[in-house]
C-alpha cells in the first residue's frame, strides 16, 4: 500500500517531484512553503488539496506516512527530526552543518523501522547504476583515479537567501559538491580519509544583491580526495578530484569519469560511455533513454534521476499491507542518514583546507560536541 506524502518545498526540485510521485500511484496530500502564499500559489497549480506554511500542519496530517523535505539545509534537521519522531518515514536533501546530520543520524537509529534516506538522486540515474555494476565486473581494471566536473550558470536565487550564505548551506561545494562525493564514494565502496581543496567566491554582489549584502557562498570549488581502498577493484589510496564552476553561461556540463589499469569509463550527462585499453575507441555502453531533444539534455541528471528515485520508493512501499511499512531491497542504494553525516564531514573538512591551505583529516564525528566550541569557532571564521 503506497502511503499518502507530504512534500516541504517550493522551489524546483519540489515542483518537479510531485507529478514524479503521481505519476508512479502516490497520493500528495499536503504541501508546505516558506509562506503561505507561496504554498498556495503552488499547491493550485499542481492541485494539492492541503497547505500550510506551518510544518506541524503537514507533519500532523493523518494522510501523510511519508515526508519528503526539498528546503533550505537549515531548516531540514528540525523537520527531518521532528517527522521521524511523530512516526513518518523521510526523505529529504542534505543538512547545514555535520552536527545536524548527527543529530538526523542520532533519530534515524532511534527509529529504525521507519525510512530515513538522503535524496540524492545521482545514485539511481541509469548511467550511474551501470557504471557501479561496470566498476564491480572489473571492467576498468584496479581503480587508479577519478575525476568529476560540474560547470554551469550561477546558482545564486534571483533575491538574497540561503543560498548567497556559505553558513547556511549555499555555495556550489555544498549544494553540487556534496552529492558528487556521495557518488562518488557510492561508486567505489571507499571513503575519503584525507581532502585537499579550494573555494572562491567571485561574484559577490550581482543586480538583485547589492548595498551591504554580499554573497559569501563560493561560486567556484576545486577539491581532490584520497579514498580508502575497501571497495570492488580499487586500491589503496586512489585519488578524485572535483572542480565546480558556476560562472560558466551555455550548456550545464555533468561529467564523471573513473580511470582503471584496463580502461576507463566516463559519465556525460546521463550517458555512459567506455573504453578498454587497446580498445578502437569510446563506446557508447548506455544511452538516454529520454530522448535527445535540447529540452531534455538541459535538465541536470540529479534531476532526472528523482524519477528512477521515485520508482523505488513505490517498489519499496506498495508491496506492504500497511501505508508506513517499507521494504529495504528497492530503496538499498539509497543515501542513508549515516552517509549524509560521512558526506557533510567531507564538505567541512575541504572548507578548512581551503582556510589552512593544507591536506586536512577526515573524521566522521561519533558524538554531539559541546556547541559554545561550534559558536567560537563560527565567530572565529567571521573574524579571519
Amino acid at each position: 500500500m503506497l502511503p499518502g506524502v507530504g512534500v516541504f518545498g517550493t522551489g524546483s526540485t519540489a515542483r518537479m517531484l510531485v507529478p514524479l510521485l503521481r505519476g508512479e500511484g502516490f497520493e500528495v496530500r499536503a504541501l508546505w512553503g516558506r509562506s503561505e502564499e507561496e504554498a498556495r500559489s503552488l499547491a493550485q497549480e499542481l492541485g494539492i488539496p492541503f497547505h500550510t506554511s506551518q510544518s506541524d500542519d503537514v507533519l500532523l496530517h493523518p494522510d501523510v506516512d511519508l515526508v519528503c523535505i526539498y528546503i533550505s539545509p537549515p531548516l531540514t534537521r528540525q523537520i527531518a527530526v521532528k517527522a521521524l519522531g511523530i512516526g513518518k518515514n523521510v526523505v529529504c536533501e542534505k543538512a547545514a552543518t555535520a552536527v545536524d546530520a548527527f543529530k538526523m543520524v542520532t533519530a534515524a537509529r532511534y527509529y529504525p523501522q521507519l525510512l530515513s534516506i538522503v535524496g540524492n538522486a545521482l545514485r539511481f540515474l541509469p548511467a550511474f547504476v551501470a557504471m557501479r555494476q561496470l566498476l564491480a565486473e572489473g571492467y576498468v581494471g584496479e581503480l587508479q583515479v577519478c575525476d568529476a566536473r560540474v560547470y554551469g550558470p550561477s546558482l545564486l536565487d534571483q533575491s538574497y537567501g540561503w543560498t548567497c550564505e556559505e553558513l547556511m548551506g549555499g555555495g556550489g561545494l555544498h549544494t553540487v559538491g556534496s552529492t558528487l562525493v556521495d557518488l562518488l564514494s557510492h561508486l567505489m565502496g571507499a571513503r575519503a580519509i584525507r581532502v585537499h581543496g579550494l573555494l572562491r567566491t567571485f561574484v559577490r554582489q550581482n543586480g538583485a544583491i547589492r548595498g551591504i549584502r554580499r554573497v559569501t557562498s563560493d561560486d567556484f570549488c576545486f577539491f581532490q580526495m584520497l579514498m580508502g581502498g575497501s571497495g570492488p577493484g580499487t586500491g589503496s589510496g586512489v585519488c578524485c578530484t572535483v572542480t565546480l564552476n558556476f560562472n560558466m553561461p551555455g550548456a550545464f556540463v555533468h561529467e564523471v569519469m573513473v580511470v582503471g589499469s584496463a580502461g576507463r569509463l566516463i559519465a556525460r550527462g546521463t550517458e555512459l560511455y567506455g573504453q578498454r585499453n587497446g580498445g578502437n575507441g569510446e563506446e557508447l555502453l548506455l544511452g538516454d533513454s529520454e530522448g535527445t531533444g535540447q529540452e531534455v539534455k538541459d535538465v541536470p541528471p540529479h534531476l532526472r534521476g528523482l524519477g528512477s528515485m521515485v520508482k523505488a520508493l513505490k517498489d519499496a512501499f506498495q508491496a506492504q499491507e500497511e501505508r508506513r511499512s517499507w521494504a529495504r531491497g528497492p530503496v538499498a542504494m539509497a543515501s542513508t542518514f549515516e552517509d549524509g553525516l560521512y558526506v557533510q564531514t567531507v564538505v567541512e573538512a575541504v572548507k578548512r583546507s581551503s582556510r589552512s591551505g593544507e591536506w586536512e583529516s577526515v573524521e566522521v564525528m561519533t558524538q554531539e560536541p559541546d556547541p559554545n566550541q561550534n559558536l567560537c569557532e563560527a565567530l572565529q571564521r567571521n573574524k579571519n
